[in-house]
């Protein structure tokens, strides 16, 4: 009963979205359905009506006015298949508009949504599949709504439509009709049933097998190195088998029930024909709306009636498959966009300030110098805080998820101008410290404070604003260098962003390469090196001129050589700024201010290199280790 609620209140929104996108379209478009639906009735009247003209003027009928009427009757028949014809075209290319106009904004939204959502559902649902949403599931929808639906709703007209005029005509055959459409009915709810119910899980599958594309397909070098090209192909087997049994059991019940519903018309048409002679032969007195007494001119029409009422009950039978796939198809774009988008109550905001008698006065004009506007909401008042870096956690407690800890009473503070490193084995919870400086995830317990200002004040937008990061994970975009360097501050000129590309250490190579800062980068930068497309990553911060930055292991897949141009570009990037540095390579934290060893989730050090040297700790052991090995 849930899943039909359920597929009820997916159509009512569907179609209501629909009417939102065209409002005068859509209606214009059924207006032309329906009347293409009507129309496709006529010819049983029609025959009707010719086969009574000559029926009843067989013996002493006047042929002429016969001929004559059965001519007006053809002009009044090519007056409506006109019509049809027009009403057809009609609705075939509003639909194809309202289809495809639909689905831009479908993807629109779904895209939009993505921008909103947070960093937690990044992390926890699969890409292939999100993926599948864009690609298998909107192109399910664009069937149904471009073709199952225009068919539902043209056959189930015509079925009225045939329906009455057969009530009208002869309810003895009708009752036939109705008793062989009962059996029909309840072959489809069994047959079409298990065939839905398979669509469905292969829609599933059809992701799942596209996430584990992506995922090959990303890891290709990975697979290589470690020769696993054919346990990979085997993982992939078991996918695409399982893809392929939901499929064929999908399709073996869609493509029984076609040749199963024709062969139940074709023998109701035979049930039709010789009741209509039985009744013809014994003259029973025939029961029916119109008066007409049985005859030629009932029973030879109702014959086509019934070819043609078994005919649309197929139609509709044939499109429930498509019908349940659009609509799982719906559910799963529903489930996107219904995502709980990431909550933001901050409304402190960082504006452009100049300084007036010793005051920050607020202005539109860049002007270098940032600052926090702070609202009161208790006197109505506004204070300025400058943007300084000023970064202090105070027993910060955090968990991904309840009653698992990852972080335990993190306390520590980067004055402005200071350098903090942040060193421990892989999970120790370097990487979330930074996740929650950016608000990515939020803390359970504690307080981050951001140059005094706690930072669920901040609006999130205006708080990453104010942080570059360095990943170790390059993201480069299609578009060229330069682009791509301009995407840490969209308002950068040219020479702004030459200059942070020059900082950064990235110009020399950028220059060499065929078009400069103009050469076009496909796939992730995949015509560079890493190393090179770590420059560009850094160029991308250094132009954005955050006060804060974070950089994590921003030069682990640069060479020793490239390393050491880099460090000295790192040095000016950092120069003035608020930095927290998590590295594996304990040589490029010896200078920070402050270097805090995390073991599963606590500090247990901290101190500057001598220090930390002194007392012979982890991080001692960590180092000497790392000298021996180098």
């Amino acid at each position: 009963m849930n899943n039909i609620k359920s597929k009820k209140s997916i159509i009512r929104r569907l179609f209501k979205n629909i009417l939102e996108f065209y409002p005068v379209m859509f209606p214009v478009a059924v207006l032309c359905i329906l009347f293409n639906a009507a129309i496709s009735s006529i010819p049983a009247i029609f025959m009707q009506n010719v086969i009574a003209l000559i029926e009843n003027n067989w013996q002493t009928g006047d042929w002429n006015a016969v001929g004559e009427r059965i001519l007006s009757l053809v002009a009044i028949l090519a007056t409506f298949y006109v019509l049809s014809l027009l009403s057809g075209i009609a609705y075939n290319q509003l639909m194809a508009i309202i289809t495809q106009g639909t689905l831009k904004k479908f993807r629109g939204k779904m895209f939009a949504k993505m921008q909103t959502l947070p960093i937690k559902y990044v992390d926890t649902h699969n890409h292939g599949d999100v993926m599948s949403v864009y690609t298998n599931d909107i192109d399910t929808l664009r069937q149904m709504i471009s073709q199952s639906f225009p068919q539902l709703l043209l056959s189930s007209i015509s079925v009225l439509t045939v329906f009455a005029i057969m009530v009208y005509y002869c309810m003895w055959l009708t009752i036939v009709v109705l008793i062989g459409v009962t059996i029909m009915f309840f072959v489809t709810k069994k047959v079409g049933g298990g065939s839905a119910r398979y669509f469905i899980k292969q829609q599933k599958a059809l992701g799942h097998m596209e996430g584990f594309i992506e995922e090959m397909m990303n890891g290709q070098k990975v697979i290589k190195v470690f020769c696993h090209e054919n346990e990979s192909k085997a993982d992939f087997d078991k996918i695409n088998e399982a893809l392929f049994n939901d499929a064929k059991t999908a399709n073996r019940y869609a493509n029984i029930l076609a040749p199963i519903l024709n062969n139940i018309g074709n023998v109701l048409y035979v049930f039709v024909a010789i009741i209509g002679g039985v009744l013809l032969v014994t003259n029973v007195p025939n029961l029916s709306i119109s008066g007409l007494a049985m005859g030629i001119s009932i029973v030879v029409p109702f014959l086509n009636m019934t070819r043609q009422f078994v005919g649309n009950i197929n139609q509709v039978s044939q499109q429930i498959n498509a019908v349940v796939m659009g609509l799982a198809g719906a559910q799963r774009i529903y489930d996107l966009v219904d995502e709980e988008s990431e909550q933001d109550n901050g409304y402190v905001t960082l504006v452009n300030v100049r300084e007036e008698n010793g005051q920050l006065v607020e202005c539109e004009k860049r002007t270098g110098i940032w600052a926090w506007k702070h609202p009161h909401s208790s006197d109505g008042s506004v204070t300025y805080t400058k943007l300084t870096g000023d970064v202090r956690l105070h027993e910060v407690d955090f968990e991904y998820e309840p009653g698992k800890t990852i972080l335990h009473d993190i306390s520590l503070y980067a004055k402005p101008g200071q350098k903090v490193a942040f060193v421990g084995a892989t999970g120790a919870g370097k990487t979330t410290i930074t996740n929650l400086l950016n608000r990515f995830y939020d803390i359970a317990d504690g307080k981050i404070r951001y140059d005094g200002i706690n930072i669920n004040k901040i609006k999130k937008s205006d708080l990453r604003r104010s942080i570059g990061m360095v990943l170790q994970d390059t993201n480069l975009f299609t578009g060229t260098v330069i682009d791509n360097i301009r995407y840490g501050k969209l308002d950068a000129t040219d020479e702004e962003c030459i200059e942070a590309a020059k900082l950064a250490g990235a110009d020399d190579f950028i220059r060499r390469l065929p078009d400069g800062y103009q050469t076009m980068l496909t796939e992730n930068g995949a015509n560079l090196s890493q190393g090179q497309r770590q420059l560009i990553s850094i160029a991308r911060a250094a132009v954005a001129d955050p006060p804060v930055m974070i950089l994590d292991e921003a030069t682990s897949s640069i060479d020793t050589r490239t390393e050491a141009i880099v460090q000295r570009g790192m040095d000016a990037l950092m120069e003035g700024r608020t930095v927290f540095v998590i590295a594996h390579r304990l040589s490029t934290v010896k200078n920070s201010n402050v270097i805090i060893v995390l073991d599963q989730g606590r500090i247990i050090e901290r101190g500057n290199h001598e220090d930390l040297i002194a007392q012979k700790g982890q991080y001692y052991q960590l180092y000497t280790g790392a000298f021996e090995l180098e």
